[in-house]
């Protein structure tokens, strides 16, 4: 019976959370491009290096790619593969795409004969896979979320309208708009508000050729806000996570939001 609760471990990567050793990313092949038909082709894995897929593919089942109009783009020649899935974006409208991976699930735990089982799932399949009678059962809500941006031609705002969903980048400074020896700005909103006191991971790619990640830790301030000097050109890895017990899932008792962006910093 429990065989058949758990979840594929290769599933279980969709669901990025604060706890997860490995790092969760989307990469674009270029995120500033223009031409008659621009497109970008993305790597989407769980690894232990940034950005080198050499652990598990991220699943793409809940990806969604938003157009500068606000419409959703199919994205094509859609593949996972043993460590990393891959799809390709034509970019036909001109402005800033957002390309996302939203994930929504719950996390179960309870004693079942002397030992501790596990599940993960929906709200919509908990009552069907999880024992009434679970003994000191305890359900967490999982919220996450892993994005990027690509910009063909100028770049515009429209991709940044707040869902009031989990937690959501809305930028001061424009994503596709970073340079080496300059500052990015961006605010951070925990169900559409500005959330302080958040602490921000970031990291440059290439930790495999570092003895050190180098990475920095920032906090928000009363406005959401956090601000990174950019040093060095490249592809950078941002994480924030939040806890708190304020779910509006009935089973659940707490929740546990994530969020992680892939930014590129073109040098001057």
């Amino acid at each position: 019976m429990f065989r058949r609760l758990m979840l594929p471990l290769a599933l279980l990567v969709c669901l990025p959370l604060p706890a997860f050793a490995h790092k969760v990313w989307l990469l674009p092949s270029q995120t500033v491009l223009s031409g008659a038909e621009p497109l970008v082709t993305v790597d989407a894995a769980v690894s232990n290096d940034l950005f080198y897929f050499n652990h598990f593919p991220l699943r793409l089942d809940n990806l969604v790619v938003t157009a500068p109009d606000g419409s959703k783009v199919e994205a094509e020649n859609q593949a996972t593969l043993r460590y990393r899935s891959v799809f390709d974006v034509p970019l036909k409208q001109e402005g800033t795409y957002r390309i996302a991976i939203a994930n929504h699930g719950l996390f179960g735990s309870w004693e079942e004969n002397g030992e501790r089982r596990r599940w993960r799932g929906t709200p919509e399949t908990f009552a069907k896979e999880v024992p009434t009678d679970a003994k000191n059962l305890q359900v967490t809500e999982s919220v996450g979320r892993v994005e990027t941006f690509v910009t063909n031609g100028a770049p515009t705002e429209k991709v940044f309208e707040v869902t009031g969903k989990g937690i959501e980048l809305v930028p001061v400074t424009h994503p596709n708009d970073l340079y080496a020896g300059e500052k990015g700005t961006f605010r951070l909103l925990v169900e559409g508000k500005p959330m302080p006191g958040l602490t921000v991971e970031v990291i440059r790619g290439g930790t495999r050729y570092r003895d050190a990640q180098e990475d920095l830790q920032l906090t928000t301030n009363e406005q959401g806000e956090f601000s990174v000097e950019w040093k060095e050109p490249g592809m950078y890895w941002i994480e924030t996570t939040h806890q708190d017990d304020k779910s509006q899932v009935s089973q659940a008792t707490g929740r546990r939001l994530s969020y992680v962006a892939t930014l590129e910093v073109l040098p001057q």
